[in-house]
């Protein structure tokens, strides 16, 4: 029977774009995820997240036992914070190119949200005002192939972006997360935590893509801190999930047989 992994994705990214990487877990491993996080009326999106981990957590005390959660930015915060309220439900956190965040980082956040620069500092102001409707799949790809995002994917990511990305909309089609949900994620990221990274109570790996501007050098610090904690890189940027999905693949589950007390395949000879 294979082994569970929640995925939780990135802001603006629905969890069928990453159907790549799922597919190069499998079979050891079987993915669960909600399509979307913070599209559930019951977990309006509120400033730290907070709604946002009780979602996740009510969907983690469903499955059947503790999961190994993997997150790409966004989803790797929300599996952080839930595990440090909730470790019996984890095996063990992968956060892909999400950092665990430092005081001064915190207090920079704090400030941005308070004196309303918050959106020079997040990607919410690249965000107002982007194109939302496309006239189909063709023109579609095309936009987002040019786009410097978009420019390192994985072919078939790319195109279970446009395919999972887009919906119906009357003559036309338009991006399936809401923008204005995605803006409110950027404008109310965490500048607290539930509890100190030396208090988490299972293994926890911060992989950082090579050429990341979001995880930086400094970002491992804290992991330093943690009983278990791990500091790891990938060729990429912010984007190495769907740029390189099966190196992705590859890296979780030798963490995931080294965590649980196995050694990978090529070496257990």
């Amino acid at each position: 029977m294979p082994q569970s992994v929640f995925f939780a994705h990135a802001n603006g990214f629905p969890s069928a774009t990453y159907g790549k990487l799922f597919s190069a877990l499998a079979p050891e491993y079987g993915v669960q995820h909600l399509p979307q996080h913070g599209h559930d009326p019951r977990f309006p999106v509120n400033d730290n997240w907070a709604n946002l981990v009780d979602e996740l957590l009510h969907h983690l005390e469903q499955c059947d036992g503790p999961v190994w959660g993997v997150g790409h930015s966004l989803g790797g915060v929300l599996h952080y914070h839930a595990a440090l309220l909730r470790p019996e439900l984890y095996r063990g956190v992968v956060m892909l190119d999400s950092p665990v965040l430092t005081l001064a980082d915190r207090i920079v956040i704090r400030a941005a949200k308070r004196f309303g620069f918050i959106d020079r500092i997040t990607p919410a102001g690249r965000t107002l005002g982007r194109r939302e409707e496309f006239s189909d799949l063709v023109e579609a790809r095309r936009y987002f192939a040019g786009k410097t995002l978009f420019s390192r994917f994985d072919p078939e990511c790319l195109d279970a972006y446009v395919q999972h990305g887009l919906q119906d909309s009357g003559e036309n089609l338009r991006l399936r997360f809401d923008a204005a949900t995605e803006i409110s994620i950027y404008r109310n990221v965490p500048h607290t935590s539930p509890g100190r990274p030396q208090h988490l109570q299972v293994p926890l790996a911060m992989v950082r893509g090579r050429h990341s501007r979001v995880v930086l050098p400094h970002h491992s610090r804290l992991i330093r801190r943690m009983p278990r904690g791990e500091y790891l890189t990938l060729p990429g940027g912010h984007m190495f999930p769907l740029e390189r999905p099966q190196d992705t693949a590859e890296l979780l589950k030798s963490l995931f047989k080294r965590w649980a007390g196995q050694q990978p395949a090529e070496e257990s000879a």
